[in-house]
């Protein structure tokens, strides 16, 4: 049996509300069906706008399945029909949606969407760009409007198309003001809130930034599949090269400027781990702050190894397709300029091709140390040139000692020093071997042309074979001497290079990059491959020059791209322990996100036992005292005693009553079980009966004119508790000869009613605690009461579909705005709690 192919993914990405994202969906699909093929609407929300609702005629529809959840009657989108229709296209709107508790497959639509695609059925769906996780908290610092539902962008992400839907913001707040987007009595409130133009632009730009990384990352999975390695401007990329030297802030500010100038221009810092001599003078502090400096100017740090400095450069900006590389001038002497050659910015500017190398001066520049720093690995031109001058220096060392003049003035001492030198420069240049050539050479030409008789090997006196002996030996084990500390220099480097390198990879866990993508596209920067993944083990991998390394129990890291060294592959292990490290902590974290709802709940009921223990036995112990007092027959009680004994009974007895209330009333909520009966209700009918249920001696409290506010759409009862468990909560905080203010005003279809205390207040960091049960946050007497006044307040205020929000009282204290929608715009609706 065949494997069902995985279904097709279109997302159109809104900027914000109203811009036509659903028009733009309803669109599509009616233009697929009239080419033929089979579409299906499982679910399109119109929001009442016609000319949106006029695109599903000609459609198909699903029928939308009826549910029910808290006393409140809803209807959700049928996934289980939509699989049974199995057509090949579905039209689904708001990926972000919550699916009402209780009846749904999945708690969220974009898990039906993920079920709908496993099952082979292109979807075709919606999405704004504030319902994006990781733009979440960004949207709401921007609007100062929390959105409670979220998509991961990885669902996104991997969408295979990705279409934008823009408009200008004055082009969309005209819309809203023509009647296009909402009801004409909640534009002046949208236009002055959420739809303000400063907050339209921010929130268009974070969308085209948004879609613009996408199309980055598929341009990259192109190149990288069609093995593209010129440069494509699309972008502009600025790589600046850090050494670990002093001039890397300088280079850094720089680099970041030129990235600037360029809206949407990415800053990517690129650190060589070299195995080579070169990389001794890397100071690995000066590294750990640049790093710093670079994340701070909102760019990326890499570490990559290569032997050579400026191929290594220039490969890794052609892989991310950088437009320009920035390089810092040269710290070395002209002297050490002229020893050796060429460095490492000419060499990068002759093989950048298309890329624009800027090479900035600092004050370091030419400071160097006077000894050139030679390469410690034998390139080919050292491989040729070492044999070379093995045999040609000492016979043109020969040829100058055989002038009269030097031959006059040096004896056979000095001559044969000279001779040992060359035989030393040698060893520098082409190894050991190359410096035993040169001695040999050496050894005969100082036989036949300085040692008498001179024109002839003399062979036959012992002296003579004794000291060209000697100076072959001293010859070839000072160049032996010299080519073990070039190699020993060599395998520290290496060392050094790849402790920088998992120095870098550790920087990265620390900082909160270890999610195993990251470490894997870490990975493959580190080794300059083409593609790194982890699988599963099973049957070998196969592919050109294809690395595999054990990541764990039953997995395995796979880089794909350029055959690595058995040195890189001790640091492959390394970065393969990483990432088995990280699965294994992923997979930990889900366990204890299963275990953390448990956790809580026994926390609830730890709470709700030692509550239940203190403040139901006060009152009970209060009520059961009076009572025994009165039934004994032993005191003779006058009228007012008694009068006071039942008193004291009842107040017992309704403060239990309150309290009970109270916990039946938040395990109804909590399990969805509270029946409304809405309907239109004054404020001046329930706030009177509020008022009479607050005890005695607290603080007076002030009513507006409550008449001149439209009646809300609410259950008068559960309003007159929300009420009374607001005023409660003032009363308690307010201090003596201060008044408790409660006011109503009406804006945009709602009425706002404000319960306003005089008191400490709370801080900003704590309100989110304020609605927990079972607490008492900065409550004057915290020796009664079970804490949950408020929370069961909020809990009843979202079952009639309102809100409950705190603010900063002007001058001091803590207002509770309590917003309620006005009855004849929800006459027939409820909203869940």
């Amino acid at each position: 049996m065949s494997e069902v192919r995985r279904g097709r993914l279109k997302v159109y990405l809104g900027a914000a509300p109203g811009v036509g994202k659903t028009y733009r969906m309803l669109d599509e699909a009616r233009r697929r069906a009239r080419r033929g093929v089979d579409v299906v609407v499982g679910v399109a929300e119109c929001h009442g706008r016609p000319h949106t609702e006029a695109m599903l005629d000609g459609l198909e529809q699903l029928p939308r399945t009826p549910c029910t959840y808290r006393g409140g009657h809803f209807t959700e989108f049928d996934v289980t029909a939509l699989l049974a229709r199995r057509p090949d296209v579905a039209v689904v709107d708001e990926l972000a949606h919550t699916n009402v508790p209780g009846d749904g497959r999945h708690r969220k639509r974009w898990q039906d969407v993920e079920e709908l695609l496993a099952a082979g059925i292109d979807v075709v769906t919606a999405v704004n760009i504030q319902h994006l996780a990781s733009l979440n908290d960004v949207v709401e610092k921007i609007t100062e409007v929390p959105q409670a539902e979220t998509v991961p962008d990885e669902v996104v992400r991997r969408a295979d198309q990705i279409e934008l839907v823009d408009l200008p913001p004055e082009g969309l707040r005209r819309r809203m003001a023509h009647g296009n987007v909402y009801a004409p009595e909640k534009v002046d409130a949208a236009l002055a809130n959420y739809f303000r133009p400063g907050n339209l632009t921010a929130l268009r730009q974070l969308a085209l930034l948004w879609v613009a990384d996408r199309v980055d990352e598929a341009l990259v999975a192109y190149r990288s599949e069609h093995r593209i390695g010129g440069v494509w401007e699309t972008r502009e990329r600025v790589v600046v090269a850090l050494t670990g030297g002093p001039e890397g802030d300088t280079l850094i500010r720089r680099a970041a400027r030129i990235a600037d100038r360029a809206a949407g221009g990415d800053l990517l810092a690129v650190h060589i781990a070299r195995s080579d001599g070169l990389a001794a003078g890397t100071s690995h502090a000066s590294l750990a702050r640049q790093r710093r400096l670079v994340e701070d100017l909102g760019g990326s740090y890499h570490s990559v190894v290569g032997d050579h400095v400026a191929s290594a450069l220039v490969e890794f900006a052609r892989a991310e397709n950088a437009t320009q590389l920035v390089l810092g001038t040269s710290r070395r002497r002209r002297l050490e300029r002229f020893l050796t050659g060429r460095g490492t910015g000419e060499t990068v500017v002759a093989l950048s091709g298309d890329i624009d190398v800027h090479t900035v001066t600092h004050e370091r520049a030419g400071r160097g140390t006077l000894l050139p720093s030679r390469r410690r690995t034998l390139s080919r031109p050292r491989r040729v040139a070492g044999p070379v001058a093995g045999l040609l220096l000492p016979v043109a060392l020969t040829l100058l000692l055989d002038l009269d003049g030097a031959r006059a003035h040096l004896d056979l001492t000095s001559t044969a020093l000279l001779f040992l030198l060359a035989v030393v420069g040698v060893a520098c240049i082409g190894g050991v071997a190359c410096a035993v050539v040169a001695s040999v050479t050496a050894s005969l030409l100082l036989n036949y042309w300085f040692i008498p008789p001179i024109g002839h090997f003399t062979l036959t006196d012992p002296n003579a074979v004794i000291a060209v002996a000697v100076f072959a030996v001293v010859a070839a084990t000072v160049a032996a001497v010299v080519d073990r500390s070039l190699r020993l220099s060599r395998r520290a480097a290496r060392a050094t290079a790849e402790a920088e390198t998992m120095s870098s990879l550790a920087g990265t866990i620390v900082r909160g990059g270890a999610t195993i993508p990251a470490l894997l596209e870490r990975t493959r920067e580190a080794f300059g491959a083409e593609a790194a993944e982890l699988v599963e083990t099973g049957p070998a991998a196969t592919g050109s020059f294809l690395t595999a390394v054990d990541a764990g129990p039953g997995r395995q890291l796979i880089l794909h791209g350029r055959e690595l060294p058995a040195s890189e592959r001790r640091v492959l292990a390394a970065f393969a322990a990483h990432v088995g490290a990280a699965v294994e902590r992923a997979r930990l974290a889900e366990a204890a996100a299963e275990v953390e709802p448990v956790r809580a709940a026994d926390r609830m009921r730890t709470a709700l036992l030692r509550a239940v223990g203190h403040d139901l036995r006060t009152p009970l112990a209060a009520g059961w005292a009076a009572v025994t007092s009165l039934r004994s027959a032993d005191v003779e009680f006058s009228d007012g005693d008694r009068a006071e004994l039942l008193a004291t009974a009842d107040e017992s007895m309704a403060k239990l009553n309150r309290l009970v209330e109270n916990l039946l009333d938040m395990a109804r909520l909590e399990a969805g079980a509270v029946s409304l009966a809405l309907r239109a209700t004054a404020l001046e009918e329930v706030l009177p009966a509020a008022l009479d249920s607050l005890p005695p001696g607290g603080p007076a409290v002030e009513t507006g004119d409550l008449q001149q506010v439209p009646p809300v759409l609410a259950d008068p009862p559960l309003l007159e508790r929300v009420l009374a468990n607001l005023m409660g909560n003032a009363a308690r905080h307010t201090p003596q000869g201060r008044k408790v203010a409660v006011t109503a005003s009406a804006l945009a279809g709602r009425v706002e009613i404000r319960v306003v205390d005089r008191g400490p207040g709370i801080a900003p960091d704590a309100r989110d605690r304020l609605f927990e049960p079972f607490q008492r946050l900065g409550d004057t007497d915290n020796t009664t009461g079970l804490g949950l006044g408020l929370a069961l307040s909020r809990g009843l205020t979202e079952a009639m579909a309102g809100t409950l929000t705190p603010e900063d009282t002007p001058g001091g204290g803590l207002t509770m705005v309590l917003s309620l929608p006005f009855a004849p715009a929800h006459r027939q609706t409820a909203g869940p709690a």
